[in-house]
């Protein structure tokens, strides 16, 4: 079938199941653009969770749709491609992080939500990044903290917040890829141009960026900002929503290292457009947790939204 097939199919497919089809922002912008909500990983989520659908179409990744279904167990989460992982959650097994926590017993584990059920069920609080920031700031500054599995976003948060932390030795395979060297060779050749940037990004971007934020909060700001061009260093299918949201203004990507698209997210990329319809002509791959493990790992999330 052709692309426009396909989104008619889908289209029939999430009226007669009763879905919502949910689209993480480094999606290929197809997806994006049949989506009926579209958005980081936990907004993505909660907001399927206030619908009456029956269904929860997620085009993210394995972790993302996790989430859905610790929040909405009673439906049916579907994901285009269950090989979509992520390579912080895959850098951190459940068995050694219950490990670590047993070798560090007086440590409270704050725990990034790029992580698999498993370990949100092992962790006490779950944070994003954009609430990560805020969440650490109430923890008592006698109770030593574990921040798991991103250790850029951790050490980022550290100098924010000055709290010193155990750290998880994770990274995000898209944040980890940029290259300084080419980043300088692009600013001099946009002077104009702001680099903004994720915290999940290694320290030399970060201390070279203009504007620190989550997914959500880059879109914002080159929204609302009054410069006209943009270096993003984030995974480039934000760009977009960034083109729909200021067409006017200019973004340009940040650089990898190697001669590569190493700056896509190799996982959120075996989504397609035919994966998608098959999913849901199929009502598979789904999204099953055991009850124990779905219902621990819920808890960590609430409290995080009560501290937030």
């Amino acid at each position: 079938m052709t692309d426009t097939e396909y989104v008619r199919e889908i289209a029939r497919l999430k009226k007669e199941m009763n879905a919502v089809i949910l689209a993480h922002y480094y999606q290929e912008p197809e997806i994006q653009d049949v989506a009926d909500f579209i958005g980081d990983s936990l907004d993505l989520s909660r907001r399927a969770a206030a619908t009456e659908a029956d269904v929860i179409v997620f085009a993210g990744v394995l972790f993302m749709a996790e989430t859905a279904k610790i929040l909405s167990p009673q439906k049916l989460v579907l994901i285009p491609d269950v090989n979509a992982g992520c390579s912080l959650a895959e850098g951190c097994p459940g068995d050694a992080f219950r490990a670590m926590r047993r070798e560090h017993p007086e440590h409270i584990s704050i725990t990034y939500i790029n992580c698999s059920a498993d370990v949100k069920a092992a962790s006490d609080i779950i944070c994003t990044s954009s609430n990560a920031e805020k969440i650490i700031r109430q923890i008592p500054a006698d109770r030593p903290i574990f921040f798991a599995p991103d250790r850029n976003l951790g050490r980022y948060l550290s100098k924010k917040t000055g709290r010193q932390m155990l750290l998880w030795n994770g990274s995000c395979v898209v944040h980890e890829t940029f290259s300084t060297t080419k980043l300088l060779a692009l600013q001099l050749e946009h002077p104009d141009a702001e680099l903004i940037a994720h915290p999940e990004c290694e320290d030399p971007i970060l201390t070279r960026a203009a504007f620190i934020g989550s997914t959500s909060a880059l879109l914002k700001h080159v929204a609302q900002s009054s410069r006209t061009s943009f270096i993003i260093a984030t995974e480039p299918g934000i760009i977009h929503q960034m083109k729909k949201a200021a067409p006017e203004k200019e973004f340009i990507p940040a650089p990898p290292e190697a001669n590569c698209a190493c700056n896509n997210c190799p996982y959120m990329k075996l989504n397609t457009l035919e994966k998608l319809y098959r999913c849901m002509i199929n009502r598979a791959p789904y999204v099953e947790l055991d009850p124990d493990v779905r219902e621990r790992a819920r808890l960590p999330i609430e409290k995080m939204l009560q501290m937030s």
